[in-house]
């Protein structure tokens, strides 16, 4: 459970001032940039590869953050046509540490003991997801950003990766490492569900923090134009998605083949496992892609 002062939520640039790089680390092109639109600063992070260019936080290795909030809460958007790599390290209750990363090089998903690689697909324009996910090869699905990539929440369930992929109890993160190609604009650690699309009136009369559900607090928000509604200008993605209990279900109970899960139905594709989930009614980014081998190797641990 996170200390008091994590609570409701932490601010991780501004909790660290990252602007004044005493406890953080940068290497290669990392420059702070106003952005016009998103009216604050943004962390530009490039290189003529992601290893060449990053932001690190904490400074060293030797350091934790100690972040226990159950989900990480990253606005950022990929550089367009370009490769992009995010490294978490995370502490489980045992003690071991544990590596998270997402890549756009990633081809397909590989687990070790430690380290848990997920390949990141940035998708086909919103309202395309599904059609693009079935008529699409995992071939095709994989590489560098398209030019119309969009600014993006990502909200990574911790505590749910670590339980789902690799049986461990999540503790907290020690570590966070963004490497080129991105343009991040603040992280944040907390254990409610955040949910950018719903205002605060909204939020009361529907009376969702009972729910575990809050409005985005306005220092993490992206700005919306009066009359303009938020997923239809950027991406939300939750990961694990909502549906991955389905996929994890049907393997559990038949090994018969390889299995697509929806928001609502399973079903049989060619060749690969696959999750994907539309979040709400503008998510353009495919969630994860994984084969039938190592996610069926989850059950037999």
């Amino acid at each position: 459970v996170p200390a008091a002062w994590q609570r409701p939520y932490l601010n991780v640039f501004k909790h660290f001032r990252v602007e004044e790089w005493k406890r953080s680390a940068r290497e290669g092109d990392v420059a702070a940039l106003t952005d016009t639109r998103l009216k604050g600063t943004i962390y530009r992070i490039r290189g003529s590869s992601p290893a060449s260019s990053y932001l690190q936080l904490p400074r060293t290795g030797t350091q934790s953050l100690g972040l226990a909030g159950r989900y990480l809460y990253l606005l950022f958007r990929p550089l367009p046509c370009k490769h992009f790599v995010i490294h978490l390290d995370v502490t489980t209750e045992e003690h071991q540490v544990v590596r998270i990363s997402f890549s756009t090089l990633f081809k397909e998903f590989k687990s070790t003991a430690t380290w848990l690689q997920f390949p990141f697909v940035c998708g086909a324009a919103a309202g395309l997801v599904n059609d693009r996910t079935a008529r699409t090869s995992r071939r095709d699905l994989v590489g560098a950003a398209p030019a119309d990539v969009r600014w993006t929440c990502l909200v990574l369930d911790l505590r749910s990766i670590l339980s789902l992929y690799l049986n461990r109890r999540y503790s907290h993160l020690k570590s966070i490492k963004l490497c080129a190609n991105l343009l991040v604009k603040n992280l944040c650690t907390s254990d409610l569900v955040f949910d950018p699309g719903v205002t605060f009136s909204e939020a009361r009369q529907a009376d969702l923090a009972c729910h575990g559900i809050a409005p985005m607090p306005r220092e993490m928000a992206f700005p919306v134009p009066k009359g303009g509604k938020w997923h239809d200008l950027y991406d939300y993605i939750r990961f694990p998605p909502e549906g991955s209990k389905l996929l994890y279900d049907s393997i559990q109970k038949s090994c018969s083949g390889p299995v697509a899960v929806s928001e609502d139905s399973v079903h049989q594709p060619p060749q690969l496992v696959m999750l994907t989930k539309a979040v709400r009614d503008r998510l353009s980014l495919v969630h994860q892609i994984t084969s039938p081998k190592a996610v069926s190797a989850l059950w037999r641990r």
